[in-house]
């Protein structure tokens, strides 16, 4: 396997704190989610970013494969659960469009893109990811 990329980012305080890469260039401040922090996001919107670009770009590579040249958007929904008082999982709700298709279509382009993606594939068989194809 060769290597295309790798990043690192430090985090502290936890959920209270906050990340930066080693150069300081990206820098964030942390919060619990649902707590109000002025210029603060929390890990769950940092996954849903990661995810819903990472999706899209997993669903342009299938979308060329086939030669559709419609414009795509992906959301990704991260919901934190708790299972008990010491045990919190992910789920993620995946919708995707794509211009000009029907939802049909739409539907196995996500389920191919899901496939291909590195996120799905890192999360496959460890949380529940749903995939719903949504009008634009």
């Amino acid at each position: 396997m060769k290597k295309m990329y790798s990043t690192k980012m430090i985090n502290t305080g936890g959920r209270s704190g906050e990340v930066h890469n080693p150069d300081h260039t990206f820098e964030l401040n942390i919060a619990a989610p649902g707590k109000r922090v002025e210029n603060a996001t929390n890990p769950e919107q940092l996954f849903a970013a990661g995810f819903s670009a990472c999706f899209n770009s997993a669903l342009e590579l299938i979308k060329q494969q086939k030669n559709i040249y419609g414009a795509s958007t992906v959301s990704a929904q991260v919901s934190l659960y708790s299972e008990s008082e010491m045990s919190f999982v992910l789920g993620v709700e995946i919708e995707g469009s794509i211009e000009g298709l029907s939802l049909e279509e739409t539907q196995e382009l996500l389920e191919a893109a899901h496939k291909v993606c590195p996120y799905s594939k890192a999360t496959a068989g460890n949380i529940e990811v749903t995939l719903k194809a949504v009008s634009e």
